[in-house]
């Protein structure tokens, strides 16, 4: 039995995958930790702070907020921030992202030595 020719449809499909990946991969963010969207905004004392959000499906630990000194729970997305300045990595606090973003109209309600 003779073989059928494949449909014009299958190879336009493969080439607009083609495409669509090629595109991707062009418009991926570099950045610090692999590639991930680190960000820099104002923070708590005026000092500047980077930002790094972590979706809920790489958050594993528990995590205590500064912002409302509540429990972020694992697979519950967030932020990471630390201050930008060197050395500051070593401060790292993971916040909610509502108690981050409401951070201009509170203070702080955990204190760190």
């Amino acid at each position: 039995m003779p073989r059928r020719k494949p449909s014009p449809k299958q190879s336009r499909r493969t080439d607009t995958r083609r495409a669509r990946d090629s595109s991707a991969e062009s418009q991926s963010p570099s950045g610090v930790f692999g590639g991930a969207l680190v960000r820099e905004e104002p923070g708590p004392g005026g000092e500047m702070y980077m930002v790094r959000p972590i979706p809920g499906s790489n958050a594993t630990k528990f995590y205590r907020c500064p912002g409302c000194d509540h429990d972020i729970r694992p697979g519950v997305a967030h932020v990471v921030t630390w201050p930008s300045e060197p050395g500051g990595a070593n401060e790292r606090r993971h916040w909610h992202t509502g108690c981050w973003s409401g951070r201009g109209t509170r203070s702080l309600t955990r204190r760190w030595s």
